[in-house]
């Protein structure tokens, strides 16, 4: 069993440091709102703390799943920061989706204190978070990642180090990419088969058995017929991700059209009031034109 802190208790974070207290780890959580952090402490074993440091002083591993770069930089560097309160030798564990840069960067300062850096960003949603079969993908060195995989486990379906540090980051942008062509091509193809008044049902069984399948159709496609978008993962993050991917794609001068219009749609779904609606809900333009 591990000493670990973790920073930062969303709808993801609050659910993962809690499958890491289950499996009898020793946890320290932080949270910006001290209240999300003494919540935790009353459904889960552990302590709050009241600062990054504090979190992270004495821990072996310190988790992290915050909103964004500048969050990350935040809750890591400065004299109330995790770096300032962690010893050599010690893993900072990042599940935050952010850009391959903030991961290459402190990857580089913790070198200079002793402590390794490993980006590793989740796949999986809430859902994935609540029942503890979250996809790691993990940019880093072997040594330290081999130290922290058999603790991410808890939380974790797989983990698996991709490559040198920022390779995780980039791994989940191609994943994110991947899903928004998928849910596009999805949201046009039943908009065509609720127009032509075929028996959805009938339909998407067909197709659902064939090389059209996925796991967007599969688990999505009924609410995306009833137009129901109230749950899942937000279009506010989803923008966020392809912000990070199309700024990376421009870095490696790696064309991306088909994101750069998904993300466009996705634009106007929030300009209707949906950013706290479900990715899928890029059929709602097209219902409702």
């Amino acid at each position: 069993m591990a000493k670990v802190a973790f920073l930062g208790l969303g709808v993801m974070g609050f659910p993962m440091a809690g499958h890491l207290a289950a499996k009898g780890h020793e946890v320290t959580v932080y949270n910006r709102t001290f209240a999300k952090a003494e919540a935790w402490t009353q459904k889960h074993k552990g302590k709050a703390a009241k600062t990054p440091r504090e979190a992270a002083a004495g821990q072996e591993i310190v988790f992290c799943c915050v909103g964004n770069d500048d969050d990350l930089r935040s809750v890591v560097l400065g004299p109330d920061g995790a770096f300032a309160g962690m010893g050599k030798g010690t893993i900072f564990f990042d599940n935050t989706t952010a850009s391959a840069d903030i991961a290459r960067e402190l990857h580089a300062e913790g070198k200079k204190l002793g402590i390794d850096f490993i980006d590793a960003p989740v796949s999986g949603g809430q859902a994935g978070a609540e029942n503890g079969q979250l996809t790691v993908m993990c940019g880093g060195e072997q040594g330290p990642f081999d130290k922290a995989k058999p603790v991410a486990d808890a939380f974790s379906k797989a983990v698996t180090l991709i490559g040198p540090p920022g390779a995780g980051q980039v791994t989940k942008m191609m994943n994110q990419m991947c899903i928004a062509g998928i849910v596009q091509g999805l949201a046009e193809a039943l908009n065509l088969g609720q127009r032509a008044g075929l028996d959805m049902e009938k339909a998407l069984g067909a197709i659902s058995k064939g090389a059209a399948q996925s796991w967007q159709m599969e688990n999505r496609w009924q609410n995306m017929v009833n137009g129901k978008f109230d749950y899942g993962f937000a279009v506010d993050w989803m923008r966020k991700d392809l912000g990070i991917a199309l700024a990376e794609g421009k870095r490696q001068k790696a064309a991306m059209p088909l994101v750069a219009l998904v993300d466009q749609f996705y634009e106007r779904v929030q300009a209707r009031g949906g950013g706290r609606w479900d990715t899928s809900s890029l059929i709602q333009p097209l219902q409702k034109p």
